[in-house]
């Protein structure tokens, strides 16, 4: 189990937050449609900017919410690409952002020259215009990437503090402080958060109140995505083994080795895919059995975009996102990036338009 150094929770309750975290009723990521990205994509539109970050944009189906360097937030029309808002936030954006059907999350950090130490802030920005709604300080930065449930916003700080804000107030739900910090991209399902941490642990929580349901310990890092599904949680870890836990019986089902660190797994029909540091993507069967490996042509430190047939990986140091083929793993579709690519923020789809987050802008495609 976790080193957890001490609990700190905020009385919260009513009967619309027992009613929210009801197992079923969160979920970990949204039921769109399939993309078909074996299909001909050609460039829909593009925003110029010096200033991305390795932050992945969030979006709503009508709109990308985009970090840029120096805090700032821009808000784009999925469909033309046209500038909404833009809003600055101060210090720098230090995770991916999160959006509901009403705001926008952000997290930032700044300098304490005072105190010579790095803080965190936390802002809610109204969807609508980027004005901010609420503001929380924080001792240290949110690190990864922020997620959002039914009435909390849950995220993980670099000091090892886990936290549940209420999204309409920015009030404290629930707060734990661990030994570990955390720097990933946490997971809802179900009535359960799932997260990893720097030191390897992976912890399963209940979302409500914070209660510990069950960890696991890795050798390495985990910072990656993490797929839940009903065969089991998936997950990568720094050690270079892809793991699957059998939440029921609490025990290990299976891990396997790949060439290097593990950046994210993502659910399939068939499995679950894995890219990894050695250059390989991994086609892995519930049971663990490798189905096919592809090598790319530079490393994926992003999460993959899944389609009906096919996934959208964005190499580093190539000029190109690749789709392969989830039946085999060749490659059926390229998507130019006109520049070598240098940014980790994992690819997006509203709408059935395709966003790329380049070291000048961002690239939106579709098929029409």
């Amino acid at each position: 189990m976790p080193l957890k150094t001490n609990g700190l929770r905020t009385a919260f309750t009513s009967l619309v937050l027992l009613l929210t975290f009801m197992p079923g009723l969160a979920v970990a990521q949204a039921d769109d449609p399939p993309l078909a990205l074996s299909q001909p994509l050609t460039l829909r539109w593009r925003y110029t900017s010096d200033q991305t970050t390795n932050f992945t944009p969030a979006q709503d189906g009508k709109t990308v919410f985009v970090p840029l360097a120096g805090g700032i937030m821009v808000a784009l029309n999925v469909s033309d690409g046209q500038l909404r808002w833009k809003a600055e936030a101060g210090g720098e954006v230090s995770a991916a952002p999160a959006v509901d059907d009403q705001i926008v999350f952000v997290a930032t950090e700044y300098s304490d020259g005072e105190k010579n130490m790095t803080r965190g802030t936390l802002r809610a920005l109204s969807k609508e215009t980027g004005i901010t709604l609420w503001m929380k300080t924080l001792p240290a930065p949110i690190r990864g990437s922020l997620v959002e449930g039914r009435v909390a916003l849950y995220a993980g700080a670099a000091n090892g503090a886990l936290y549940a804000f209420d999204k309409r107030t920015g009030r404290s739900v629930w707060v734990n402080q661990y030994a570990d910090g955390f720097n990933s991209e946490p997971t809802l399902a179900g009535d359960r958060l799932y997260i990893g941490s720097t030191g390897g642990w992976l912890l399963a929580l209940n979302q409500s109140n914070g209660d510990l349901a069950w960890s696991y310990h890795a050798r390495g890092p985990i910072q990656g995505s993490i797929a839940v599904t009903e065969s089991g949680v998936f997950f990568g870890s720094g050690d270079g083994y892809v793991y699957a836990f059998n939440e029921n019986k609490e025990k290990l089902r299976w891990k396997r080795r790949t060439g290097a660190g593990v950046q994210a797994v993502v659910a399939s029909e068939n499995g679950v895919l894995a890219s990894s540091l050695d250059n390989f993507a991994y086609l892995l069967s519930k049971k663990g059995s490798v189905l096919w490996r592809q090598l790319l042509p530079g490393r994926v430190p992003a999460r993959p975009l899944m389609g009906s047939e096919g996934a959208l990986f964005t190499p580093l140091s190539t000029d190109s996102a690749i789709v392969l083929s989830l039946k085999n793993g060749k490659p059926l579709n390229t998507l130019p990036i006109g520049e070598e690519n240098s940014s980790s923020a994992a690819p997006i789809a509203a709408q059935e338009v395709i966003v790329l987050t380049t070291p000048h802008g961002l690239l939106a495609f579709s098929a029409r």
